[in-house]
């Protein structure tokens, strides 16, 4: 059972719904079977946690990642931090919980870099509790490439049905025409296949091109950016041997690639493609950050302070997670030289 990936979990903002999503995501034997999880947090909160979660495994603190159990019997914690139970409140950020958040991605992504684990996993954060704490970017995703030193990156969501990647991330909409360009597309397409081939394992892959206007423009009556931005990115790669198409029309391309025509669409803003994402992949969606020299993959949802501390929970998006930040080792693996 040696060749399980180990893998590290952040857990997220303590008072949100990442705690009880680890407790009944990592209580589900099977994923031991695939890797070695150890989640990066907080013992005695988690410990408060389990009253509300049913029939969790037990919590085990452990010192290093190789200390660990992973047999499925308990959950392996490396403890970071020691929230007060009676300052800590669902749905509420303090300057507490932000520093706690922060220390878990940090040490995560040192792990990771060093290889103490083999790729890492992200609970859901809030980006206030970020900017509480000091951090400037509006999500993990530029975070993380920062400590990466990772300049070039590509945030894409990723299901079994339809994979989604984004040219520009947390931008207002207003924006997003005078964020693109030749070279940005360009290298969204690039890191875009190239995440197919290594993290996916798809031989050759096929990828489409999201218009910005209606009906990609319509030769320029609805806009301009497909014949002077958009189209040239995609002539442009597709000339490095890329197998790349577009633009096409954002109200047929997602279909056509749910079909199977494609392997991932390149769109040009957030919504644009988180949309029909999470129309077909609401509760099992996985956020992967590519180009990054570490695997990380997240939850594909947000901090649910609604429900956070009810139980309520849904753990199927970390679950994703988890087994496909193991399948991408494995995939990497599988390339290296013997």
């Amino acid at each position: 059972m040696n060749f399980r990936p180990i893998i590290v979990i952040t857990m997220g903002d303590p008072a949100g719904i990442g705690p009880e999503i680890i407790l009944s995501g990592l209580s589900h034997k099977s994923l031991y079977r695939v890797c070695r999880p150890f989640v990066l947090g907080d013992i005695k909160w988690l410990e408060i946690v389990r009253k509300i979660v049913i029939n969790p495994l037990p919590v085990r603190p452990i010192s290093t990642p190789e200390s660990g159990t992973y047999d499925g019997s308990c959950i392996n914690v490396l403890n970071l931090s020691f929230l007060n139970p009676d300052t800590t409140t669902w749905g509420k950020i303090t300057p507490e919980t932000a520093d706690a958040t922060v220390r878990y991605i940090k040490s995560a992504v040192t792990m990771t870099l060093n290889g103490d684990a083999e790729a890492m996993v992200t609970c859901p954060i809030n980006k206030k509790a970020l900017q509480l704490a000091g951090i400037r970017h509006p999500g993990h995703t530029e975070w993380i490439a920062e400590m990466t030193n990772t300049p070039d990156f590509v945030m894409m969501m990723a299901g079994n049905r339809l994979r989604v990647a984004l040219v520009t991330i947390h931008a207002p909409l207003r924006s997003v025409p005078d964020l693109i360009s030749v070279e940005t597309i360009a290298k969204t397409i690039r890191i875009t296949a190239e995440g197919l081939v290594n993290r996916f394992g798809i031989i050759d892959p096929k990828v489409a091109v999201a218009g910005l206007n209606p009906h990609a423009g319509e030769k320029g009556r609805f806009g301009k950016e497909e014949e002077e931005i958009i189209g040239p990115a995609v002539f442009r790669e597709a000339r490095t041997g890329i197998r790349v198409e577009g633009p096409f029309p954002p109200d047929t391309v997602f279909y056509r690639a749910i079909e199977g025509a494609y392997d991932a669409v390149v769109c040009m803003y957030h919504d644009q493609g988180l949309i029909p994402f999470k129309l077909i992949h609401f509760t099992d969606g996985v956020n992967v950050t590519l180009g990054i020299p570490i695997i990380r993959t997240s939850v594909d949802h947000g901090t649910a302070y609604d429900i956070a501390g009810t139980g309520k929970g849904d753990p199927k998006s970390l679950m994703a997670a988890v087994r496909m930040a193991s399948d991408h080792v494995k995939c990497l693996k599988c390339k290296k030289p013997i």
